[in-house]
């Protein structure tokens, strides 16, 4: 049995968009992961955002999704690494 917890980081973007990053401790292994990021424009989401958490984690370990890290900003550097790198490639 695996055991997380939940941590929700906020980043101010600008005046019109923050992103909360979806973050999880194992409390195995005491290291952390960015299991997603959502943005809010204006306030608002843009999608079913829980819904949408709960089904990644259902499906993958946060851990194989996206490493884990020794710290929550070490995680966030990385999902934002990651994620650049992803919309650059495509």
């Amino acid at each position: 049995m695996r055991l997380y917890r939940t941590i929700d980081v906020w980043e101010r973007r600008d005046g019109h968009t923050v992103v909360r990053y979806r973050c999880v401790e194992s409390l195995d292994t005491e290291t952390y992961s960015v299991q997603s990021a959502d943005f809010y424009h204006d306030g608002k989401p843009l999608a079913n955002l829980d819904g949408q958490f709960v089904e990644l984690l259902t499906e993958q370990d946060p851990a194989e999704r996206s490493g884990e890290h020794a710290t929550l900003k070490a995680a966030i550097a990385a999902h934002n690494r990651e994620f650049a790198f992803r919309m650059f490639t495509r």
